[in-house]
């Protein structure tokens, strides 16, 4: 079996395909850093509900004693709010988040339409297709449990996801936006999630720019000798002068 010997020759070998790799990998990091610089961040929003998206209760609003409330079990939590411009008591119990009519009491479900009326709240364009989604896709990552994407027929192509627990307005995506999101995940090598500087293949490649250092810092000793420099002893001498 020939042995494998370690010698500059093979460093280089080596330092020269991991530096191209490696590259490229840089090459990425540049362009998606540029594009998520160069994409204007209002356009690619998205992240929050603007407070006005959120309109207070009307005045003189008659309400029920949430202490009248029956066959809800234990309540851990108690929310006062407006769903689709009604007040409602959102309920946090043993099974789950309810949410009830602060008027009447009734037990109220997130349908297409109560989604489409919160939806609309950030958004006046027509309504192109109202979708179930059983969890979160990778727009809507940073949430949980089911949801509404109601799609709108404007410029951007926005989707607004509105959770189909609570029926509050989760966040609000555009084609800008996704734009921005797939430099991202070229920026964090997180082709799955999206999400996480902390994965596998960044580690890897971490690593990898280390050892890229570390090699060109010995190849660069070895790459050098005496006679490379003999030009400089010689423009010395000359400049010596004669005493």
């Amino acid at each position: 079996m020939k042995k494998i010997r370690l010698s500059p020759l093979l460093f280089r070998r080596i330092h020269k395909w991991v530096g191209l790799i490696l590259g490229l990998q840089f090459l990425l990091w540049t362009l998606s850093g540029s594009m998520m610089a160069l994409l204007d961040k209002d356009e690619v929003g998205g992240h929050d509900i603007p407070a006005e998206h959120a309109p207070p209760l009307p005045a003189g609003t008659a309400l029920l004693d949430p202490a009248t409330l029956s066959g809800l079990g234990p309540v851990s939590g108690l929310t006062l709010r407006t769903l689709a411009n009604r007040p409602v008591y959102e309920l946090r119990t043993p099974a789950g988040i309810r949410v009830v009519d602060a008027a009447d009491g009734r037990r109220l479900t997130v349908d297409p339409a109560t989604a489409t009326a919160v939806a609309a709240l950030a958004n006046h364009s027509p309504v192109r297709s109202v979708e179930r989604l059983a969890k979160p896709n990778l727009e809507v990552r940073e949430h949980a449990g089911p949801m509404w994407r109601v799609n709108f027929a404007d410029a951007a192509n926005s989707s607004t996801y509105v959770s189909a627990e609570t029926g509050r307005l989760l966040v609000t995506r555009g084609d800008t936006w996704r734009t921005w999101d797939f430099f991202w995940m070229l920026h964090n090598m997180d082709y799955v999630r999206r999400s996480s500087f902390n994965h596998p293949l960044i580690i890897f490649v971490a690593f990898g720019v280390l050892w890229l250092s570390g090699t060109g810092f010995y190849l660069l000793f070895k790459s050098f000798t005496r006679v490379d420099f003999r030009w400089l002893r010689r423009r010395r001498a000359v400049a010596k002068p004669v005493g």
